[in-house]
């Protein structure tokens, strides 16, 4: 392993103008890596993270894209690949929590969820597929420990999340031998001066402590730099939050 493991690799991460999106894609340019990030309506953030790429000394760009739209998902991937010279790493890390009493939750308000957080990454891994097959190379998709656990309070969530896992797993039996394909789960991660509201997950987790967005792209680059052989794995971030 060389202090730069991915130089010369081509990243695109979605949803990389703020929070974990910001830490992967800034991991992912520590360690040698070109990085494209997808944002939709965090233009300032979006810039912000821009140049905190670009001064880690690797090409790097933001475009604005709704994984919701196809054109606009086929566009910017098409984009990212000429503008880069190809695709090695796609980081599917766009995505949307919401807390809902199950029995209030909208026809609408479901679709929303399903639409972001599971056709995304379909949207965007199936406009990427010709570019990844090429290179060889590796998707890794954000999931959930709510797509493992259930929480009666995110149904609408949790099952997106479930549902991205299995089409990890999906991907990964259809473009193997090419295409490596994992998927991580990250448990109650937190930024910034933690809500005492959360305090209680701390408490419960075995580990004693809330995850930190650098566990989780720790996790991401394991799966980015580790054994193409790999594939197919779901991997929970969660600090034990999961046994309990």
């Amino acid at each position: 392993m060389t202090m730069k493991p991915l130089a010369g690799k081509k990243a695109l991460v979605t949803g990389a103008a703020r929070r974990i999106g910001s830490t992967l894609a800034l991991a992912f340019a520590e360690a040698g890596a070109d990085v494209a990030i997808t944002y939709r309506g965090e233009s300032d953030d979006a810039e912000k993270t821009l140049r905190e790429l670009a001064a880690k000394d690797v090409e790097a760009l933001a475009l604005r894209c709704d994984v919701r739209d196809p054109v606009s998902v086929r566009e910017a991937v098409d984009e990212v690949a000429r503008q880069l010279g190809g695709i090695d790493l796609l980081i599917n890390n766009a995505g949307v929590f919401a807390t809902a009493v199950l029995e209030d939750i909208t026809p609408e308000q479901w679709d929303a969820m399903f639409e972001i957080n599971t056709r995304g990454p379909f949207l965007v891994a199936q406009a990427a597929h010709a570019y990844l097959k090429a290179a060889k190379g590796r998707i890794v998709n954000i999931g959930s420990l709510g797509g493992i656990h259930p929480w009666s309070t995110h149904a609408h969530y949790c099952t997106s999340k479930a549902a991205l896992h299995m089409l990890s797993q999906t991907m990964a039996k259809a473009w193997a031998p090419e295409i490596s394909v994992n998927c991580v789960a990250p448990g109650m991660i937190v930024q910034g001066e933690v809500d005492a509201a959360y305090e209680h997950f701390a408490q419960r987790t075995p580990m004693q402590r809330n995850g930190r967005a650098e566990d989780i792209a720790a996790a991401v680059l394991f799966f980015a730099t580790g054994p193409h052989f790999i594939t197919g794995q779901l991997l929970a971030v969660d600090g034990g939050l999961g046994l309990t």
